[in-house]
């Protein structure tokens, strides 16, 4: 079991930090559809694993220069994806105990995923017919931040393909630069969410070997995925995140129908 979340992370964060797309978004549904252990642990463990994937390749990816960044609108979109992980963190539990049924959360999580996947895959492909806004509002820049939060730690996807489809779309960031912005958010929001679960005592049962080696494969992986990227072309990566929307869609029908 340990070697599956060994390859399972390393792989997912590979791609996540080629693409921006974290990595969790592959780990959540690939390990929930194994049905190794239940939903709540696995969101922990993804979210863990996503955070240190995305403090590894946010600095890797700025000291090498791979991609440019604005501060002042990653940072503010960041700092709204911190106040969204808090409220997204209490979402899951708030569910969660309402709900009583941790297959039903399941369900919810895959149906929600296979929207934003779908929703994702088709603006990509129809990206270029499509005419982009430049946001400069310090005010907005939260509030989306805020959102993509909220989704991402109720998710425990890390962030996941609707960072970048609203990065590109509301401040018209090339493919790169939108990655890296990603893995800035998806680094705050994680982070909150994890003090959050550990203050509140929320922490589900898990394996700390599991965890010790999830951690390990997302700091690997982001360490590869973020020399991967400074070679492999714009179109490339285009090329390889349409791929995996299409794979993500799938599981997670796969997910839904399994869960109900």
């Amino acid at each position: 079991m340990v070697l599956v979340f060994f390859v399972v992370s390393i792989l997912s964060c590979t791609v996540g930090s080629i693409c921006g797309i974290g990595g969790g978004v592959i780990i959540k549904p690939v390990l929930d559809a194994t049905g190794i252990m239940g939903v709540s642990s696995i969101s922990f463990l993804s979210g863990c694993t996503v955070l240190a994937m995305s403090v590894v390749s946010v600095y890797k990816n700025l000291r090498a220069g791979t991609a440019k960044m604005d501060v002042r609108i990653s940072t503010a979109l960041a700092a709204g994806g911190a106040l969204g992980g808090v409220v997204g963190k209490s979402m899951f539990q708030g569910l969660k105990e309402t709900v009583g049924n941790e297959n039903l959360v399941g369900m919810t999580q895959a149906i929600v995923l296979i929207v934003i996947t779908l929703g994702t895959l088709v603006y990509t492909v129809c990206k270029e017919k499509i005419r982009t806004k430049n946001c400069t509002q310090i005010w907005l820049c939260a509030v989306i931040g805020i959102i993509l939060g909220i989704m991402s730690s109720f998710l425990g996807i890390g962030g996941g393909p609707i960072n970048l489809v609203v990065l590109a779309y509301f401040f018209s960031m090339s493919t790169k630069e939108a990655a890296l912005s990603s893995l800035y958010i998806i680094m705050f929001s994680q982070i909150t969410s994890f003090v959050q679960t550990c203050v509140t005592g929320t922490i589900p049962d898990i394996q700390i070997e599991s965890l010790v080696v999830m951690i390990a494969g997302g700091i690997l992986g982001g360490t590869i995925g973020s020399r991967i990227n400074k070679k492999i072309s714009e179109e490339n990566v285009n090329k390889l995140f349409i791929f995996l929307m299409a794979v993500i869609v799938v599981i997670n029908v796969y997910n839904a129908v399994k869960f109900a």
